[in-house]
């Protein structure tokens, strides 16, 4: 399994936000790479942001999820064109990061 993973529950459906395209990045001295890309399955979830076996360093991450082109989708008007989730990595332990999701508001948090 990748050390990232992240899961989508769009609330105002109250279902996996399946096909947000999510892009993860690896953070120094103010400048951000792309270390790897995904979309989220049928069940919401990208799991396959980093190759199996790979242990990430010590760092500064984040998560870009492409949240308008999934709310254009269904022609839905978003506040958040996108949503960045910036986060810090200290050990090779395995990190989930949810997102709760509708078109006006997010919320995320250290899942397990």
């Amino acid at each position: 399994m990748s050390q990232i993973t992240t899961h989508i529950l769009d609330t105002m459906r109250g279902r996996p936000a399946a096909g947000v395209r999510v892009v993860f990045y690896y953070g120094e001295n103010d400048e951000w790479t792309e270390i790897g890309r995904s979309e989220t399955n049928e069940d919401g979830r990208a799991k396959d942001l980093v190759a199996d076996g790979k242990t990430l360093q010590p760092g500064i991450y984040k998560l870009r999820l492409e949240t308008k082109d999934y709310f254009d989708a269904d022609r839905i008007t978003t506040f958040y064109p996108y949503v960045e989730i910036v986060f810090e990595i200290s050990s090779s332990e395995h990190y989930h990061v949810p997102l709760l999701l509708s078109p006006f508001g997010y919320s995320t948090y250290r899942g397990s």
